[in-house]
């Protein structure tokens, strides 16, 4: 059996604290109130990337590229890009804890799109936790509910997004490219994604707004700091079952700012997904190690 050392509790307290962050970072977007999701989008990476900018410029490389990772990163940032702008446009029409939940079906997705860009072929388990998940994934998105289900839907393809682009940042280390360069190309890449589309329908923003945004930025940044101090600790298959502790948050920000409470069927989906999470994890570090 896997021996849970110090280290590993350090590394399940940083994930638990990034969940924390994140999970805020969706208060302070529904917050912001009718704001177009593109400028949503915008302000959320605009912070992002200055920080990233910033810390880059600070190492000895500096901006350097690791050659042949451009068309990775490109890759990773559409990606990410248009996942993020469907997770944001979801979260301003469900349930946060909903929105949260369908945006953590990433991992799943990831496993499916290894097959194509890494050429990882999953086991039975994993075959079998995706399949279990995304019949979970349908007690959320209640496709039998007509157009209510479309947000639920649009929320799953920020999931679908967020899969593919979590697979490119994988190839990306494997690589040997830089944290801070991926983080940075992706912030400075979606901001520029979207400029053209928020000019086109901006809308001037009050001071509250403007602070929303602000610190759905700074949220997503602390977060992501965050987690990357916590994969320093331990491997991201032995902890990061504990991200899922950001629906929680999530489900408490929905009670405590917008009155909500899941429904029974999505209960029931927000169960089968963490519970095919655990099981993988289960796997990944108590089985697995001990064939």
């Amino acid at each position: 059996m896997k021996k849970i050392t110090n280290k590993h509790v350090l590394g399940i307290t940083m994930v638990i604290i990034d969940s924390l962050f994140f999970s805020l970072m969706s208060l302070f977007v529904r917050l912001s109130g009718n704001v177009p999701t593109m400028e949503k989008t915008f302000f959320r990476n605009l912070i992002a990337a200055v920080i990233a900018l910033i810390a880059l410029s600070r190492t000895e490389e500096k901006f350097k590229i690791k050659k042949g990772s451009v068309p990775s990163l490109l890759a990773r940032s559409i990606a990410g890009g248009l996942g993020m702008i469907c997770n944001f446009w979801a979260i301003d029409h469900i349930a946060l804890a909903d929105a949260n939940i369908l945006n953590k079906l990433s991992p799943f997705f990831a496993i499916i799109a290894s097959i194509f860009i890494l050429k990882e072929i999953p086991n039975r388990l994993e075959i079998f936790t995706v399949v279990i998940a995304f019949c979970g994934a349908l007690f959320i998105v209640k496709p039998t509910a007509g157009l209510a289900s479309l947000p639920a839907l649009v929320g799953l393809l920020g999931g679908l997004g967020a899969g593919i682009a979590y697979t490119f940042v994988r190839k990306l280390g494997n690589q040997g490219e830089r944290g801070p360069v991926i983080v940075a190309f992706f912030s400075v890449f979606t901001c520029l994604m979207v400029l053209p589309f928020m000019l086109m329908d901006f809308q001037p923003l009050s001071i509250k707004q403007l602070l929303c945004l602000l610190g759905a930025g700074g949220a997503a940044a602390v977060g992501q700091f965050t987690v990357t101090a916590a994969y320093k600790f331990a491997p991201a298959k032995e902890i990061s079952v504990f991200d899922y502790s950001q629906l929680l948050f999530a489900s408490i920000w929905g009670l405590l700012f917008f009155g909500e409470i899941p429904d029974g069927w999505s209960v029931i989906g927000y169960v089968i997904i963490i519970g095919m999470a655990i099981v993988k994890w289960y796997y990944n570090v108590y089985v697995q190690k001990d064939q």
